[in-house]
């Protein structure tokens, strides 16, 4: 059976987002009111308190944006109408039950009107206070399977997630599920309920002893991290997830739902328009560092595949799976990725990277360009080490020898290569898992949906890798829009 028309699949819908003012959602919104018109309502919800501020947020994070100047240009006159008559704005936060929504009307409204539901909202933060990231990432999930159930009509629940629940796994990874208390590392004993009692139990502990606030974050960070690489995890963030969807599998019973595992979110391949980006995402980082001067070295093997996927290219392949579901088809889990279709390695990036600043200079703080030079590549750990004691370390103990010396006089030059060198080691610390990265997502089920679209379909929609050029996409559209729309 033929997948013809995804946007008619929208025709009459009401649709909850969740997480709206997210890179993705907004996206997501943009996309279903400029392809269709006539679906019937977003829900957006967002972290506000009240009516008031979640349209202040609305209008400067979300409509706002340059991201809906297509839109805007489209529907000319006629985008704010579209926009009163279509969305609806709803304050709340889904780390509380019922989504935090407090108006008892509006959720028996929302109750007997949503067909989709569509949760986006995360925190994304590699290393989050894991009181937070259980809040959003698992916690969350729950909070919206159990609103779902309450959808008197509702035809799925698509939640998004991220295809490094993985970890460090090598090889072909699967589309497959967790198990409840599932491990990556087979350690047992991993429990929902003890990881929440034991972030109750360091909070309580922390201000019995009256610690700052600062430190109370830092303690709650590296509670996080220390549990995540207990169960074999890497980072909070890929930890809480994977938490999430042991939830959503285990507690779901009959409700449809769908599973999305994108793998690194970039920029924007073509709609609404090429290379708009939000945020700092894995590989944006490394190009803003090297762009401003600030990151000055790296540890990574330059031959593996990254796997990158421009963000409206995830958009499609959600809209697809909405569209597949509501036709009764199977599959509830699906990657979104590029490293078996059309696989890309960090050499081309940094390939890339070079020859675009050898045509677009970097300044400097002062205004001078900056010169262009290949960045130091290490893919083994002794090398890297050695390099950074002989750019940083060495000259950091002669600086604070000669300050103590000279009564501070080079207080600012120590200053400023400790940053670089503090930075170069944050991003090391951060994304050397990535870095090393040897698994590929298996895509099966996505690319069973692209058999399955009509021609006219993959026109509007499409989701398939092998239409990348990369070295076009990172060199003309990627990097550029990273330094247009993050960098400022």
């Amino acid at each position: 059976m033929e997948l013809n028309s995804i946007a008619d699949s929208l025709k009459n819908k009401c649709i909850l987002v969740t997480g709206s003012t997210g890179f993705l959602a907004k996206l997501f919104v943009e996309k279903v009111l400029r392809v269709q018109p006539d679906v019937k309502k977003l829900y957006l919800l967002m972290r506000a308190t009240d009516a008031k501020t979640v349209t202040q947020r609305f209008r400067s994070e979300v409509i706002g944006k340059e991201v809906f100047k297509v839109l805007k240009e489209k529907r000319k006159r006629g985008f704010d109408s579209l926009i009163s008559e279509k969305v609806s704005l709803v304050a709340g936060d889904i780390s509380s039950p019922n989504l935090g929504i407090e108006e008892a009307n509006l959720i028996e409204t929302m109750w007997n009107d949503i067909d989709i539901i569509v949760n986006a909202a995360a925190t994304t933060i590699f290393y989050e206070r894991y009181d937070v990231a259980l809040g959003v990432n698992v916690l969350g999930a729950k909070h919206v399977l159990e609103f779902a159930k309450n959808c008197k009509k509702l035809e799925i629940l698509l939640h998004i997630s991220t295809a490094y629940v993985a970890g460090e796994q090598a090889g072909l990874i699967s589309e497959k599920p967790f198990q409840m208390g599932e491990a990556l590392n087979g350690v047992p004993g991993l429990d929902l309920h003890v990881e929440l009692r034991l972030v109750e139990e360091r909070l309580k502990e922390l201000r019995a002893e009256d610690v700052e606030l600062r430190a109370q974050r830092a303690a709650m960070k590296q509670l996080g991290l220390q549990r995540a690489r207990h169960y074999g995890w890497p980072n909070t963030y890929v930890f809480t997830k994977a938490l999430g969807e042991m939830l959503l599998g285990h507690y779901r019973g009959e409700l449809p739902l769908v599973i999305l595992r994108p793998t690194m979110i970039t920029s924007t391949l073509h709609e609404p328009f090429p290379g708009w980006m939000e945020g700092t995402r894995t590989i944006d980082t490394l190009i803003i560092g090297y762009a401003t001067g600030q990151l000055t070295c790296f540890l990574a093997d330059l031959e593996l595949t990254m796997d990158i996927i421009p963000g409206d290219m995830v958009v499609n392949a959600m809209l697809a799976t909405l569209a597949a579901r509501a036709s009764h088809r199977t599959g509830s889990i699906y990657h979104v990725g590029t490293s078996v279709s059309n696989p890309v390695t960090f050499a081309l990036l940094e390939e890339c990277g070079f020859r675009y600043f050898e045509r677009h200079p970097r300044i400097g703080k002062d205004g001078t360009p900056l010169g262009t030079h290949r960045l130091p590549v290490y893919s083994d750990l002794p090398s890297f080490q050695r390099y950074m004691v002989l750019r940083y370390r060495l000259p950091l103990e002669a600086l604070r020898v000669t300050n103590a010396a000279f009564c501070q006089l080079f207080q600012s030059r120590y200053d400023e290569l400790s940053r670089k060198y503090k930075f170069v080691m944050h991003m090391v610390d951060i994304y050397k898992p990535y870095a090393f990265f040897k698994g590929c997502f298996d895509d099966l089920n996505l690319e069973r949906l692209r058999r399955e679209m009509a021609e006219e379909a993959k026109a509007g929609f499409c989701f398939d890798p092998k239409c990348i050029n990369w070295e076009d996409y990172l060199s003309n559209i990627h990097i550029p829009g990273i330094l247009k729309y993050v960098r400022k």
